[in-house]
């Protein structure tokens, strides 16, 4: 057994670590700049040159703190064209449109000294005095913010064009930044003229070393560190501490509540097989089975929370508002009246399929020739019953409980909108729409742990459930 149980543990931390970089990749797949998307960042005025320092302070150290100024993974595997430093670049749309502007033309020398051209407009921009060419300055700040993050030759053309007119228009601009603009002429025209496409066509292999994104995220998370939420700037463990415990209430007593019920009622449609019993038990939980649960939920919340119908039995969606200075037990029945309905909404489903599939494990064992040997030995149909043939037929019983794990901790969307319920189903649906991508993929790793726990903890219940299985083959 131990020797099984260390080789399945040593699959796991594989296939744990295959989920943490699928997760870590979908989150560099994620749409939008992850720095922006952090909450505000703070001096984006830009009115003068050092609010346009201060601005681009702000973007790197946020940057920074977020650990976007590594590189991403161990190793890249590349052409020639695109240097092993351009990860450094820590705006993302301007990252994003050299990596394009590499695919097209090859160059990295030339698109690095044309970016460097627009960079060093922008600043001389600031230097216009405000009051003679108003008009013209704000012309040049919207063309260069677009040409540092378009690829597209329509559009850098365009602006090109926009930044050429303000130029020939207004002949004092010249003064200022005649220069500079110049420079970035130069420079777009030999990024075009100069191209390097054979360089896309020589393969490069960067190490960088275990000082990445993804190594950093990693380690952490697996010593408790989740790191930090987008939305509010609070620990992620913080975020979802709260949550992960109404969670595991609900669903704890929604399973206890489903399983003490559906196992001996799947045991006694089995025994009554073919009876008046066994059939209106499986009537009525083919009915069960087939309500949605959104749609009992709302029944629940309109016939027993409201008095309009006159069945006001339980409090209104929430948790309350208890304080924490009343007795233990007024809050205790407090937060028991308002969880009752969703219990009973995550576990009547439940109920329906563990019963039908006790009731079909019980009904393949009985027919075995041990039960018979019992059976012809004298012993009553109890015993038969629930000595012999209940514990060989709770295989179907115990693979649920892979499932089980993950529920418990990923919660129930549904019922926790409809009840208004803080749990995690509620706070992962909230992490979603507000791309706070730090929680969504927290959770999905502790869902990842708890499924690879379930399956090891019913892995042992098999052999406890039949001695026949060997974990030595």
């Amino acid at each position: 057994m131990f020797r099984y149980l260390l080789k399945r543990i040593l699959i796991f931390i594989p296939t744990l670590l295959v989920i943490s970089l699928i997760a870590f990749g979908i989150s560099k797949l994620t749409p939008g700049d992850p720095v922006t998307s952090c909450g505000n960042l703070g001096g984006q005025d830009k009115t003068y040159l050092n609010d346009y320092f201060a601005a681009e302070l702000a973007y790197n150290q946020r940057a920074q703190s977020l650990g976007l100024d590594k590189p991403s993974f161990y190793f890249s595997f590349t052409s020639r064209a695109y240097p092993d430093t351009l990860y450094k670049v820590l705006n993302h749309p301007k990252r994003a449109a050299i990596a394009k502007l590499i695919s097209r033309y090859g160059n990295w020398p030339q698109i690095d000294h044309y970016f460097k051209a627009i960079d060093a407009l922008e600043i001389a921009s600031y230097q216009i005095p405000q009051s003679e060419v108003k008009n013209a300055k704000i012309e040049i700040r919207k063309a260069l913010s677009q040409l540092k993050i378009n690829y597209n030759d329509k559009r850098v053309n365009y602006e090109m064009k926009a930044l050429q007119k303000v130029f020939e228009k207004d002949s004092l601009v010249q003064k200022y930044v005649g220069q500079e603009s110049k420079a970035l002429f130069l420079a777009y025209d030999q990024m075009r003229n100069q191209s390097s496409t054979s360089k896309l066509f020589q393969p490069k292999f960067h190490w960088y070393g275990f000082d990445n994104q993804y190594h950093i995220w990693f380690t952490k998370f697996i010593t408790g560190d989740f790191g930090y939420s987008c939305q509010d700037g609070r620990p992620v463990k913080e975020r979802i501490k709260r949550a992960i415990g109404w969670t595991l209430i609900m669903n704890i007593f929604a399973l206890i509540l489903a399983f003490s019920i559906a196992i001996p009622l799947g045991v006694f449609s089995a025994q009554k097989r073919g009876s008046r019993f066994d059939k209106w038990t499986g009537l009525i939980l083919f009915v069960l089975y087939s309500l949605p649960g959104f749609w009992v939920a709302t029944l629940l919340v309109i016939f027993f929370t409201t008095p309009e119908y006159g069945m006001h039995w339980f409090p209104s969606i929430g948790l309350g508002d208890t304080s924490t200075d009343i007795p233990f037990w007024s809050r205790f029945w407090d937060r028991a009246s308002h969880l009752f309905l969703p219990i009973i909404c995550l576990s009547y489903g439940s109920l329906a399929f563990i019963a039908r599939q006790m009731r079909g494990g019980v009904l393949n064992v009985i027919q075995q020739d041990y039960i018979r040997t019992a059976r012809a030995k004298g012993q009553s149909e109890e015993i038969v019953l629930w000595k012999h043939a209940f514990r060989n037929s709770l295989f179907p019983i115990i693979t649920l409980i892979a499932l089980v794990f993950p529920a418990t901790i990923s919660g129930s969307v549904v019922i926790e909108y409809i009840f208004n319920i803080p749990g995690m189903g509620r706070e992962t649906i909230a992490a979603i729409y507000a791309k706070d991508w730090p929680i969504v993929f927290t959770i999905l790793l502790l869902t990842t742990g708890l499924t690879m726990i379930g399956t090891l903890i019913a892995d042992i219940l098999y052999a406890w459930a039949d001695p026949r299985v060997n974990f030595k083959k």
